[in-house]
């Protein structure tokens, strides 16, 4: 049976810090605009296991790896270059159907995008669009896995964030921020 308990640590993103954490199964999370002690009791709940800083787990911690993978990963995006990755994930607390979401918009490859529908369609749920947006705004792994890359089926932006921090206008300023690193420009409604 695989530990549960993770392993994190944080790197600077233009948003604030950035904590990132991986269980020896992949990439368990992603966040910010948060603080440690909330990402890590957040976490530690989820996972009903431990969050510890990296700096505490053993040099040959099968962990390290997959963290380091994440760290690697979330830099090469912040500097707008696309990648290639493989990078796991550990998505086994999160129900079935956000486990289906969230596999498919990992599939968005850098620099496109596809709407709520499309992702809907594409899992063989035609009329969840709805449902698809749901499980995006439980994503606990933003970033690696894009739901930004997610806009309304009439080439708008959509939503971001699922409410979670700062207001409507700032979360979408962000999803906006990151399109834009890949190369994608969208528009609004009131445009």
């Amino acid at each position: 049976m695989l530990d549960r308990a993770a392993i994190r640590t944080t790197i600077a993103g233009p948003w604030g810090p950035l904590h990132v954490a991986a269980t020896e199964r992949g990439v368990v999370a992603v966040a910010w605009l948060t603080t440690i002690a909330a990402f890590d009791a957040t976490l530690a709940r989820r996972l009903a296991a431990p969050v510890v800083d990296v700096s505490e787990a053993a040099a040959d911690d099968p962990r390290r790896v997959r963290l380091e993978a994440a760290v690697f990963a979330l830099e090469r995006f912040l500097e707008a270059t696309p990648r290639d990755d493989g990078i796991e994930f550990d998505l086994a607390d999160r129900p079935a159907w956000d486990r289906h979401v969230l596999g498919e918009v990992a599939a968005i490859p850098w620099g496109r995008t596809a709407s709520y529908g499309d992702i809907a369609r594409r899992i063989g749920a035609p009329r969840a669009a709805r449902a698809v947006g749901g499980a995006l705004g439980r994503n606990p792994i933003g970033l690696l896995i894009p739901c930004h890359r997610v806009i309304a089926a009439d080439g708008t932006i959509g939503g971001y964030g699922g409410g979670a921090w700062g207001s409507h206008e700032e979360r979408l300023r962000i999803k906006r921020d990151l399109l834009l690193r890949e190369g994608v420009t969208v528009g609004t409604h009131d445009q």
